[in-house]
């Protein structure tokens, strides 16, 4: 597939294990593209989940995707400051239909405050037992769990203010063209 533009909206439809759907977001802008990476934001989309429910996002996010990380983090833009969650999932790929990665359930949540926290490692021993991950697949996650810290730690990337700032700047100005 061609890589998408800046400005070009990207549907983003995150998976399971097991290649069962999990969660879809309509409309993501991309504001970058490289070879390895996706920088896009969105704001007030719809987001639909596997069981059919949907819902609509509450505040505009920047988002980082990576076809190297096992990471993809999404940075929340909000009164009290930028809220960062982060999946630990395989890294993305990109067709025709949507940008796409396996979510394997780790997350780490980031507070304006600087506060983490590691989320959902019931939900990843679940499924690490009920769908068979790879022992490979668990040192990956594990050691991009670390990297992911690390970044956090040093305000690299996507953890800095200075980036967010850029990001959605970049992204306002591309919707005031539409």
């Amino acid at each position: 597939m061609q890589i998408p533009k800046e400005g070009d909206y990207v549907a983003i439809k995150s998976y399971k294990h097991d290649g069962s759907l999990h969660r879809t977001w309509r409309d993501t802008m991309v504001l970058k593209t490289s070879d390895d990476a996706i920088i896009g934001c969105n704001d007030h989309t719809l987001v639909t989940e596997s069981d059919g429910r949907r819902w609509v996002t509450r505040e505009p996010a920047v988002l980082f995707f990576h076809r190297h990380f096992w990471f993809n983090v999404i940075a929340m833009i909000r009164d009290n400051g930028v809220s960062y969650y982060c999946n630990l999932a395989s890294p993305m790929t990109i067709d025709q239909e949507a940008l796409k990665y396996i979510d394997y359930d780790l997350d780490v949540k980031v507070f304006p405050d600087g506060d983490k926290r590691l989320l959902d490692v019931d939900e990843y021993e679940a499924h690490s037992k009920q769908w068979h991950y790879p022992q490979t697949t668990d040192r990956i996650l594990k050691a991009n769990v670390n990297t992911l810290v690390d970044w956090i730690d040093h305000g690299k990337g996507p953890f800095s203010q200075a980036y967010i700032d850029l990001w959605y700047e970049r992204y306002q100005q591309l919707s005031h063209r539409v």
